[in-house]
């Protein structure tokens, strides 16, 4: 199967914002920016519309698109888009970008996240085990240490 690689704008339903990416499978990214995975910008300004994208052979090359359009003005890159994409529709169902997707992604990233929590408890619960045994430790130090000062001095009233 032959690899290839991405750029992308995503807009929001105003078209006022931008957001520039970049993947080795759109689908899914544009499928995780609709399901909101990551909080960052897209998320903030709600980009998840897909406008426009460009395919690459290889990672080094679209990476260095994104870095050039980044740095593109505005009016340029609002040019790209209305070249392809007069309308700014949403490409995403011409992608491939389904509902069930969306959810299926949702439900995914839920999963990762609750494993993530169930791994921090096991592991918040370790760690008070540990200390919990440690503390018993020193408790029967302090006693037999306790014990012997009595023995010493001849306190055997135990």
């Amino acid at each position: 199967m032959k690899e290839q690689s991405y750029i992308y704008f995503t807009s929001n339903a105003h078209t006022n914002v931008l957001y520039i990416g970049v993947t080795n499978d759109l689908v899914r990214r544009i499928a995780e920016h609709k399901a909101k995975i990551n909080k960052g910008f897209s998320y903030k300004y709600n980009c998840e519309k897909l406008v426009y994208y460009e395919v690459f052979a290889l990672m080094i090359d679209a990476i260095a698109r994104e870095k050039q359009l980044k740095n593109w003005k505005r009016e340029w890159k609002d040019k790209l888009v209305n070249d392809v994409n007069p309308g700014w529709k949403d490409l995403s169902e011409e992608i491939g970008v389904t509902n069930e997707l969306i959810e299926a992604v949702k439900a995914h990233y839920q999963g990762i996240a609750g494993q993530a929590r169930n791994d921090e408890h096991q592991q918040a619960d370790k760690k008070a085990n540990e200390e919990y045994d440690e503390f018993n430790k020193t408790q029967k130090i302090i006693s037999d240490f306790d014990k012997e000062i009595k023995r010493l001095k001849g306190d055997n009233n135990e």
